[in-house]
């Protein structure tokens, strides 16, 4: 397998145009794809926004190629992301209509974030060169990419894979088990649906919530994860309080009643100015800024 040069990113939304933007700013070629015309046509003036927010030159912008054929787009590309919305038959339409058009050998990743690739890949001959790799929004900041392996996945379509982001800056980790939501969502939506579960059953309102992980242990994470913390607590402590607080932590297989209940009163957060707290358009914005600038900071920018 020669290396990966020619990228082709399927949907020109918030995140194939940040995904496009990491390629691009590393001198790859990359052709993206999307069949709305107002989202390819938005998507230089998007991108000069996101290099201007990173001081950096609009140069890049010349290894950028914006194409309405899909066959135009993924004929000679060497990876192929789909960045499509997260509805698996939308996602399986686009790689049946990909697999007659690609190269022999051409990997296909999917950006899902929390669909099996098995379930993404089931019925269609893509050869074992179907990956997972699920980026965090917003891509071009986010460094984390997870590229799972499915049962069908060839070993060298993860390391190719692997290389790659590596090489355009990245810190991509393999997840071996091709398991819904992967590693970060199982391990965020835990931590949602017990935050839920508190509000739901009264143990204190949305606004403590939020106080309390940022005033906690949320200050550790970035150089403490979970493991690192039983270990440095001792795992002795860590069984003594499992014994006792798992007892109570929230167990539903469903999503929370109310969860539900609010998405059907079209409380639906920031966009509609409620959700599980009040959101005014300018408190809205103070939180996205704040995001971010903290995200530039971290990477020092």
């Amino acid at each position: 397998m020669q290396d990966i040069n020619t990228i082709a990113v399927i949907g020109a939304g918030l995140m194939g145009a940040g995904i496009a933007q990491v390629f691009i700013s590393q001198g790859k070629l990359v052709r993206v794809y999307d069949p709305v015309e107002s989202s390819l046509n938005s998507l230089p003036t998007r991108l000069r926004q996101n290099l201007d927010l990173l001081n950096q030159s609009h140069d890049c912008l010349d290894h950028l190629v914006i194409s309405s054929s899909l066959k135009e787009t993924v004929s000679d590309a060497d990876i192929v992301f789909e960045a499509a919305p997260e509805q698996l038959e939308i996602k399986r339409a686009i790689f049946r209509d990909l697999l007659p058009l690609v190269k022999k050998n051409a990997i296909l990743a999917s950006n899902t974030s929390v669909i099996p690739i098995k379930d993404i890949g089931h019925d269609l001959d893509h050869k074992g060169c179907l990956v997972g790799t699920h980026w965090w929004n917003p891509a071009y900041l986010i460094p984390l990419v997870e590229v799972v392996q499915s049962a069908t996945t060839s070993a060298w379509v993860v390391e190719k894979t692997m290389d790659l982001l590596m090489s355009v800056g990245k810190k991509p980790v393999h997840v071996k088990k091709d398991v819904a939501g992967f590693v970060g969502n199982r391990l965020q939506h835990a931590l949602w649906r017990e935050a839920i579960a508190l509000i739901n059953d009264g143990v204190c309102d949305a606004e403590t919530v939020d106080i309390v992980v940022k005033n906690s242990f949320g200050l550790r994470l970035p150089v403490l994860g979970p493991i690192e913390n039983s270990d440095l607590v001792g795992l002795d402590l860590t069984l003594d309080i499992h014994k006792v607080i798992l007892q109570g932590i929230n167990r539903d297989a469903e999503p929370s009643p109310l969860l539900q209940q609010k998405v059907a009163n079209g409380e639906l957060g920031m966009k509609s100015g409620k959700g599980f707290r009040q959101w005014s358009e300018k408190e809205a914005t103070e939180v996205r800024t704040a995001l971010v600038d903290h995200l530039l900071k971290e990477n020092h920018l």
